[in-house]
Formats: structure tokens, C-alpha cells, sequence
């Protein structure tokens, strides 16, 4: 039976938001399995990638039982089509070169540790909980990701061409992390989350102050700015990798691992 407490309902949503992010650029870098630049570095992106799925399935498995629908973390993994699910268009984007994957990564980081922050003062204590863990792996997150945009932005031409062609093409999706619709500000009002314009100016000091210290200029915030992974508005891209990673799942509905 669905929860019928509409705030419940609003913190079931968000959790899933929370876990969507994290599902899906946890199964992008595992895709980097067998293709690092390094040995080192192929460790640590599957280090990241566990750190993200593990924090997926404890937000969607809180997500599920808020809902109040009987729905498991793993029946919301696999057996959601793509326009349910919630997840940021930034985490979405295909991995393209080693550049476009550490941009991806290092913007999303940065947001991450400082969501982790605020939500440790969450009035859900489950939630608070849970972001006290998030924000110690994603502090080794920004370090590790920080510390490749300086590499390659501080690099040979090849590398900070790269990494500014990176920037400048995922710039255009960072807008979607300061957003709030009604279900968000009814847990600000309820000091259940942050709102998350607050986080939009230390983001973007800490951003640019290491783009600065690379070399790299700061896209232009001028740009058209895209949005909709909140409502279930996808690139074909996400359709994609959910018919991989579902597809085990969806052909063996029965199974137990």
C-alpha cells in the first residue's frame, strides 16, 4: 500500500533522486573496466564506482520502503523504465575520452561533498545518518578527480585541449543541480534538506578555483543551460545503458545471486 504521508512521499522521491545520480555514474565509470589509461587509475575508478553503488542501494532501498509499494532497491534498479527514473542529465552523459569522464566526475564530486555536508544536519536522522558516511568518500572523491583536471589541464596541449573541450561540453548541465521544484522546498520547509541554491555558490568557487590553478578557463555561464532528469526527461544515452544493465535482470526475473 502507497504511503499516504505526502512528506514521506516527498522524502521518497528524493531518495531516489539521490540514488538515480549514483546508480547511473556508478555504472558509467565501471564501464571503464578493462580501459583505464593505468592499472592505478582502473582501481581507482572501480573504487569510486562500488563507493556510488553502495550509496545507491541504500537511498533507493529507503526510497522504496517510504514508498510504501514493496519496492526493493534492486526491483527499482532494474525494473524501472528510463522515464522513472530520476537522476541528474550530468551523470547521464556518455564517457567519451579519459577528459570527459574526469569532468564529469570532478563537477558532480564537488556538488556531492557539499550536499553531504548540509545533509548532516538533515531532521531525518536516517538521512543524516547516511550523509555523514557519503561525505568522508566524497571528500577521497574530489581529491581524486580534483587532482586529474589538474593533471591534464596543467598537462602536454593534447591533455588541457581535452579537458577544456570537456568542460565547455558538460558545462551546460550543471544548472540542474541548484534546482527545486515543490517536492524539494516542501523538505527545506521541513529542514529534511538543504536548499540546494545554497550549495550553488561554494560549488562554483571551488570549481573554478581549480580550473584556475590548471590552466583551464570557465565555460560560459551564459550558455543554454539543460535540464528535466528530475521529471524523467532522458537523453537517448541513459536508454542505452539501462538495456545493458538491466537486461540480466529483466531476462531472469526469478533469480536469486
Amino acid at each position: 500500500m502507497a504511503n499516504a504521508d505526502p512528506l514521506q512521499r516527498d522524502l521518497a522521491e528524493y531518495c531516489l533522486r539521490l540514488g538515480d545520480d549514483r546508480l547511473v555514474l556508478g555504472h558509467r565509470l565501471s564501464q571503464w573496466c578493462g580501459h583505464a589509461p593505468v592499472l592505478e587509475e582502473e582501481l581507482a575508478l572501480g573504487n569510486v564506482a562500488l563507493d556510488l553503488l553502495d550509496q545507491a542501494s541504500l537511498l533507493l532501498e529507503r526510497g522504496g520502503v517510504l514508498q510504501g509499494a514493496g519496492r526493493s532497491a534492486d526491483d527499482l534498479a532494474f525494473f524501472r523504465d528510463v522515464t522513472e527514473f530520476r537522476n541528474l542529465l550530468l551523470v547521464e552523459q556518455p564517457n567519451g575520452d579519459f577528459a570527459m569522464t574526469i569532468a564529469r566526475q570532478y563537477l558532480f564530486d564537488v556538488f556531492d561533498l557539499h550536499l553531504a555536508a548540509a545533509l548532516q544536519s538533515s531532521s531525518d536522522s536516517a538521512l543524516a545518518a547516511l550523509s555523514a558516511r557519503v561525505g568522508k568518500e566524497a571528500a577521497y572523491h574530489v581529491r581524486h578527480s580534483g587532482e586529474w583536471v589538474l593533471r591534464l589541464g596543467d598537462g602536454t596541449d593534447e591533455s588541457h585541449g581535452r579537458m577544456q573541450r570537456a568542460l565547455d561540453e558538460l558545462w551546460t548541465f550543471t544548472a540542474e543541480l541548484f534546482e527545486a521544484d515543490d517536492s524539494v522546498r516542501r523538505l527545506v520547509e521541513a529542514r529534511m534538506t538543504v536548499d540546494p541554491q545554497a550549495l550553488s555558490q561554494p560549488w562554483q568557487d571551488q570549481v573554478l578555483a581549480t580550473l584556475a590553478e590548471a590552466g583551464l578557463k570557465a565555460p560560459d555561464s551564459a550558455q543554454a543551460m539543460q535540464s528535466g532528469g528530475r521529471r524523467g526527461r532522458h537523453g537517448e544515452a541513459l536508454g542505452r545503458m539501462l538495456t545493458e544493465m538491466q537486461s540480466v535482470a529483466r531476462a531472469f526475473p526469478s533469480a536469486s545471486w
